[in-house]
């Protein structure tokens, strides 16, 4: 069983599975509660196939098939008591609702467990977060990673792309535009430098500006490589795959 004790702003996070509750605010008799979860459940499927059954023998499907109503059931059953432990706390029944919502943490941390015990880290392919205001590049260096085999995520600036640090698994790569609106390049580079958590993440900076335009920020320090854009995605890549060795990720 799990049982956890977190204060306000302190987050529960299961990554696989691509949750994380919060908890908002804590008041005399009631606490408030995020959750941030998949549109659709069923986003997990992919994940619930077991890669050692590609042979599709009956033995095979039968795990797979037993593994998947295994997991739909339990997340089913964390949906409703999610939406129980809500409406116990809009009335005031404080109690009842934390313990409905632990009952829901448990069938997610139940989940998180098996999915880590049929499918083992070893398999994880390389995560890389591409931050950059130009959506259509952006997209398009997303689209040849993931051909490469990364798992990728974008983000349009600095700040977003915190928000993303702060709610999900970090990358194993930073690919960051050094001159965006709102929050840029340097300003972003500061705040991973105060962070001790992020004292591991790679950062390549893949950007239209000289890097000498930057080199008096010690913020820049922070970056590994520099590379300028119109970039050549392949040399990109096989850098990337270098400095992340031994990555599973590689360019066909």
């Amino acid at each position: 069983m799990l049982v956890l004790s977190r204060g306000q702003n302190e987050k529960i996070v299961f990554p696989r599975l691509s949750i994380s509750v919060e908890v908002l605010q804590i008041g005399r008799n009631k606490v408030r509660i995020g959750v941030k979860a998949p549109r659709d459940i069923a986003v997990l499927r992919d994940e619930l196939e077991p890669t050692d059954a590609a042979d599709g023998s009956a033995e095979g499907t039968g795990l797979r098939r037993e593994l998947s109503h295994e997991l739909r059931n339990r997340l089913h059953t964390a949906q409703l008591a999610l939406r129980l432990s809500q409406r116990l706390l809009s009335i005031d029944r404080q109690e009842e609702a934390e313990e409905t919502l632990q009952r829901a943490l448990n069938e997610f941390a139940a989940v998180e467990q098996r999915l880590n015990d049929e499918f083992p880290a070893r398999s994880r392919r390389r995560r890389a977060l591409v931050v950059d205001d130009n959506e259509n590049e952006s997209e398009l260096l997303a689209a040849y990673l993931r051909a490469c085999g990364y798992q990728v995520e974008t983000a349009r600036d600095g700040c977003d792309a915190m928000q993303k640090l702060e709610a999900s698994e970090h990358p194993d790569v930073l690919l960051l535009d050094m001159a965006m609106p709102r929050c840029d390049g340097p300003s972003m580079l500061r705040d991973l430098g105060g962070d001790k958590r992020f004292d591991g993440l790679t950062v390549f900076a893949v950007t239209g500006s000289e890097p000498d335009r930057y080199m008096a920020n010690r913020a820049c320090n922070r970056v590994d490589q520099w590379f300028q854009k119109p970039v050549d995605a392949e040399a990109l890549v096989r850098e990337m795959n270098r400095v992340l060795a031994p990555a599973t990720a590689c360019v066909n």
